[in-house]
């Protein structure tokens, strides 16, 4: 991988993810996508993206990344990285104070300043900071594509309060806001975008097999709790973690791949409540046990969704006993088939008269399907 070090306007031909496509009749456009690189979901969506938007052969496509450290975006090789903001979890909380000595707001706006978006014919933030604020400040507008810019409609919120609800109004703003949620709520939202088009959707689950994506816990705890559990084989991944296994615990290095088999191959899934695993989960039809991580106002408030969907259970925190029950129980057990939303929007930014994105979400949501698995 090359992380490019020069400004955006510098970055050459070759180091682009280009269409493999023919391009159509339609002139090719440049588009600058933004991604929050802050949680794998924000990287899997950008995925699924990059494949749909190769597919129309429409669009030039150049991708920067703020929020994480210097890696692999896995929707292509070369990227521009921006440092960004981010918040700092330890043992499923937010710590405010770390959060606040870890990030440098005078280089965040450098990098903004910097940024220079001249050559762009689109410009795309997935609740990325920098594209989104050098576009506010250099008078492009900015099209945001993302689970966070659902919540400037009505959608089911909890734990917010004024100083969080700035956060996600101005942490990275957009023009035209396209929100992505779970259910449309009588709002103009979309469905989710799922990436899973690399993986083998055939395979049968392997009985009480628990798949577990808790990143911001303790993991060494975790660990000694589901070692109690021994009827359930638990898989465990995590950054920290390498390919082992011992008893019915079996840990696993963060691998696209490899986490989306296992995904497909699990009967329960137990994770926090961010939005695109979650979204990965319901056209398979798993059982679901999510732990929002406190504090923090997104996952609290897709807990409450899904509480209000009834496709999940929703705990305040893990424990043994409350989770060998939830692994015993017979809570109804949902499947989504969401459409291709990637496809759908990457047609419709190409549009030269856009429908209404109200319009777009009418659509969308008439070819989802909704069915209860079992109780």
């Amino acid at each position: 991988m090359k992380v490019q070090s020069d400004l955006l306007q510098k970055v050459p031909a070759a180091h682009h993810c280009p269409a493999d496509h023919t391009p159509l009749e339609t002139p090719v456009q440049r588009l600058l996508y933004g991604v929050q690189g802050t949680g794998n979901g924000h990287i899997s969506r950008a995925a699924a993206m990059n494949k749909a938007l190769a597919e129309t052969g429409r669009y030039d496509v150049h991708w920067a990344m703020s929020g994480r450290s210097q890696q692999p975006l896995m929707c292509c090789d070369d990227y521009h990285w921006y440092r960004g903001m981010t918040f700092v979890t330890r043992d499923g909380r937010i710590r405010m104070l770390d959060t606040l000595a870890g990030n440098d707001v005078f280089q965040f706006m450098r990098d903004i300043r910097n940024a220079r978006l001249d050559d762009y014919d689109l410009i795309i933030s997935d609740f990325e900071p920098v594209i989104s604020w050098a576009g506010r400040q250099q008078g492009r507008e900015v099209i945001g594509v993302g689970h966070q810019y659902a919540f400037y409609h009505d959608v089911p919120v909890a734990g917010y309060n004024p100083a969080a609800r700035l956060l996600m109004k101005y942490f990275a703003p957009a023009d035209t806001k396209v929100g992505l949620h779970w259910h449309h709520f009588d709002q103009p939202i979309l469905p989710p975008i799922v990436d899973m088009h690399s993986v083998d959707l055939s395979q049968a689950p392997v009985r009480n097999k628990v798949l577990v994506y808790l990143p911001f816990e303790n993991q060494d705890a975790l660990v000694q709790m589901f070692s109690d559990m021994p009827d359930w084989q638990f898989t465990l991944y995590h950054a920290d973690m390498e390919n082992f296994s011992y008893g019915n615990i079996h840990t696993r290095a963060i691998s696209k791949t490899g986490f989306k088999n296992d995904l497909v191959t699990s009967e329960y899934v137990i994770t926090n409540s961010g939005f695109e695993l979650i979204s990965e989960c319901l056209p398979l039809g798993k059982r679901i046990l999510t732990k929002p991580l406190h504090g923090q106002i997104e996952q609290l408030s897709n807990a409450r969704a899904l509480e209000e969907l009834g496709y999940a259970t929703v705990i305040k925190r893990l424990d043994r006993d409350i989770i060998r029950q939830w692994l015993q129980g017979k809570a109804p057990v949902f499947r989504v088939q969401y459409p291709d939303v990637a496809r759908a929007i990457a047609q419709w930014l190409g549009e030269k008269d856009r429908v209404s994105i109200a319009a777009l979400s009418e659509r969308l949501w008439s070819d989802t399907v909704v069915s209860k698995v079992c109780e």
